[in-house]
């Protein structure tokens, strides 16, 4: 879910030619439960080997790291430790996934592929295998994989902030909110994006979200901004029912701080504003030791084609790609 702001911050179009060279810090979720969203087949049904195992997320991982990687792009994939034990949306988000897998098998009794493909897009869910098969690869790839101690955006900006990577990648604006200087949205070489119910595609390019120069166009400051999170919805907090990002960038404008802001409206939440405010400013988080080491393409090849039955003839044109592309960078990356 992420808190809803994104619509107006200010953010500007780049070309990924602007991040070779890089370290960028992945939300892992973040593009897991895009994989999985995505990569389907025509009906909603998941990539699957013939086993039934799920393998939408191995394909995500491979195919979009290696472009990445061979533009330039070196990746640490940062994945989540336990959450706050205020965060709301875990039981929220399962009912909802349920729900939407009921939709989905309805739509497919009744022949409706194009309800039945949206309701099975929602109802993903990552498996504690699924997230060991994706460290596991990474690991294989020579991708840096860093574990964090609480939420995994909390970890990336913490990278971000120590300049230990340059920016955080995720589709989510909470990196900002734990202080990011940096995200970028839509990470992909490819960037094409199909249209709700229409069988068009358009170009979604890479965007670069900057923190300071976001502040400074809304004139808030940091904490302010995680004020405005907690007034319109977050990870750990439904929202002010009435109040969108621009009523409540009006309402911070008007009251300043937290305190005055609580006085003008009804927090009705069982979890108060204070400790959610508290949590974005200090969140857990660690610094890391980021090893890019050399692709094990053998150990790629028993993954994904032994064990899940991807074409071995793709896979080893990537190994041998990211191989070539890792051995003439290889000094550059310790």
């Amino acid at each position: 879910m992420g808190v809803q702001i994104a619509e107006i911050l200010p953010k500007r179009e780049i070309e990924i030619k602007e991040l070779v060279g890089k370290k960028i810090a992945i939300d892992a979720y973040n593009w897991l439960y895009q994989f999985l969203s995505i990569i389907r087949q025509p009906d909603g049904t998941p990539l699957m080997d013939s086993k039934g195992r799920i393998t939408s997320h191995l394909s995500g991982i491979f195919y979009r790291s290696s472009k990445l990687m061979e533009v330039g792009l070196k990746l640490v994939y940062v994945f989540d430790g336990e959450p706050p034990s205020f965060k709301y949306v875990t039981e929220e988000r399962s009912e909802f996934r349920k729900e939407s897998e009921r939709k989905w098998k309805e739509a497919l009794a009744k022949g409706e592929m194009e309800q039945a493909k949206m309701h099975a897009k929602a109802s993903s869910r990552l498996t504690d295998e699924m997230i060991k098969q994706s460290k596991d690869l990474l690991s294989y790839m020579g991708i840096p994989v860093v574990q964090a101690l609480s939420e995994g955006e909390a970890q990336c900006a913490h990278l971000c902030k120590k300049g230990l990577v340059f920016s955080t990648a995720s589709q989510d604006s909470d990196s900002l909110l734990f202080g990011s200087p940096r995200l970028v949205r839509n990470l992909s070489i490819t960037g094409r994006r199909k249209m709700p119910k229409r069988d068009e595609y358009y170009e979604l390019k890479p965007e670069m979200i900057e923190l300071n120069k976001t502040l400074e166009s809304l004139g808030l400051k940091r904490e302010q901004l995680i004020i405005m999170a907690l007034l319109v919805g977050s990870d750990y907090n439904p929202g002010i029912k009435g109040i969108g990002p621009k009523k409540a960038l009006g309402l911070i404008k008007k009251e300043k701080n937290l305190k005055n802001v609580l006085k003008a409206i009804e927090w009705n939440h069982e979890v108060s504003a204070e400790k959610i405010y508290d949590f974005y400013l200090n969140p857990p988080a660690k610094d890391a030791k980021l090893e890019f080491r050399p692709v094990q393409g053998e150990k790629i090849l028993k993954l994904m084609v032994d064990e899940h039955e991807f074409s071995q003839e793709r896979v080893e044109k990537v190994i041998k790609t990211l191989s070539e592309s890792k051995q003439s960078t290889l000094g550059s990356y310790f």
